[in-house]
């Protein structure tokens, strides 16, 4: 199963706003997904359909328990707020249902470019798009007199001249948190490498290479000017990091940098000097080290059609045209939504399609992967063992794995 080419031109198609959603149903809707201010929005908007219940449970484990939260009969959640990543598990497992009808009974305002279409049928709507990118402190780097990193070596040696001037003892941040954020700032410094995660045709695992080993080496040189709790932090911690002034330069979420300095308390010069830029590459490659996604909704299989009419209808009002014409909620992510006209803060995700950046791979066996890599590589970042037999565990976990999901023989 594969999805439909991600591209620059429809991702950031920008249309007309059309009229507003009805939004009365008859049924239950409960809404599973991440806990950024985006999702945060598309889940309390859902919320204010009338005539049932809608419940949200938004959380930095949903992608732990959407799944088993779709597999009884009936589901406890009618709808999962997913990425091109996470969609993946839910087709496996066969709990998520086509909204081809629904579409096209309720979803005229939609983008068509928002119809996530795999094996021919409708299997999500997307309503934003996401990269990871350069996120820095404009009046530091001015400071030290240097122009905003283009590369990870420019990066790091930013980074040298901020401590070694006394501006800050661990001036770079990210979400390094052992896990799945870990495994995927590998998988966004192994594609900057020019890394193939698996062998051409096939789902035998291919990282235990030379742009492996590259790969795993940078992310140790960046450790060595973060924060010395650097696998405890998500994109949270790391954020906070930054809002306390104790970060400058950091590879972080669109859809997280949108509104990074909007919290309560954050520091005036921290507000002065956060500025955004597009990804970075590495080792002297031209695809940057980061990856394209969108994030959209679904629906669930094991519900009635009265409960996923009344999700669909819930969640196209948390989708609205109309969400566009608020100032707050359009910086909030680089949106999908017929109506939007991008704001600064998007920037940086523009810069990313713009540059070629890979979106993160759509096959039933990545997530697999990523999981490895999330539960191996910790060793490695703590000096505990090689890159190499790091990479090494990393194939060893995910062959066992794939081979007991049918993936290899």
């Amino acid at each position: 199963m594969f999805l439909k080419k991600f591209t620059t031109a429809s991702a950031f198609a920008v249309l007309a706003a059309t009229g507003a959603q009805a939004c009365e149903i008859t049924a239950r809707v409960s809404i599973v997904g991440n806990e950024f201010p985006a999702i945060q929005t598309v889940g309390a908007e859902a919320a204010k359909c009338t005539g049932a219940e809608v419940k949200t449970n938004l959380t930095a484990d949903h992608q732990k328990i959407n799944l088993p939260g779709m597999q009884g009969n009936p589901a406890e959640y009618t709808s999962a707020i997913i990425a091109n990543s996470s969609i993946v598990a839910l087709m496996n497992e066969d709990v998520i249902r086509p909204l081809d009808d629904l579409v096209a009974k309720h979803g005229q305002g939609l983008n068509k470019t928002q119809l996530i279409t795999i094996d021919g049928k409708i299997m999500a709507v997307a309503f934003m798009a996401n990269a990871q990118h350069l996120v820095y402190r404009a009046d530091v780097l001015e400071q030290i007199g240097v122009e905003p990193p283009k590369t990870y070596e420019e990066l790091l040696e930013a980074a040298k001249m901020i401590r070694e001037k006394g501006i800050m003892e661990n001036p770079v941040g990210g979400a390094y948190a052992a896990g799945w954020n870990l495994a995927q700032e590998f998988n966004n410094m192994f594609l900057g490498m020019g890394g193939e995660f698996f062998k051409a045709g096939t789902a035998e695992p291919n990282v235990n290479s030379e742009a492996g080993v590259n790969a795993l080496n940078m992310m140790k040189a960046l450790s060595e000017y973060m924060n010395p709790d650097f696998l405890t932090h998500d994109s949270n911690a790391t954020n906070a990091e930054f809002r306390a002034g104790n970060v400058a330069l950091m590879n972080m979420w669109g859809s997280r940098a949108a509104t990074l300095v909007t919290a309560d308390g954050v520091p005036q010069e921290v507000v002065d000097g956060f500025a955004i830029a597009g990804p970075m590459t590495v080792n002297g490659g031209t695809t940057p080290a980061s990856t394209l996604w969108w994030d959209g909704w679904t629906v669930a299989k094991n519900i009635s059609d009265e409960e996923a009419e009344s999700t669909f209808i819930a969640m196209m009002n948390g989708i609205r045209p109309e969400l566009m014409q608020d100032e707050e909620i359009r910086t909030q992510a680089v949106w999908l939504i017929p109506g939007y006209e991008p704001t600064p803060a998007a920037v940086g995700v523009f810069e990313a399609a713009n540059a070629g950046t890979i979106p993160y791979p759509m096959l039933p066996y990545m997530g697999l992967l990523h999981t490895a890599l999330g539960n191996e590589l910790a060793d490695f970042m703590q000096g505990k063992e090689s890159a190499e037999q790091a990479l090494a565990d990393v194939e060893a976990a995910y062959t066992a794995a794939a081979k007991e999901a049918g993936f290899l023989q």
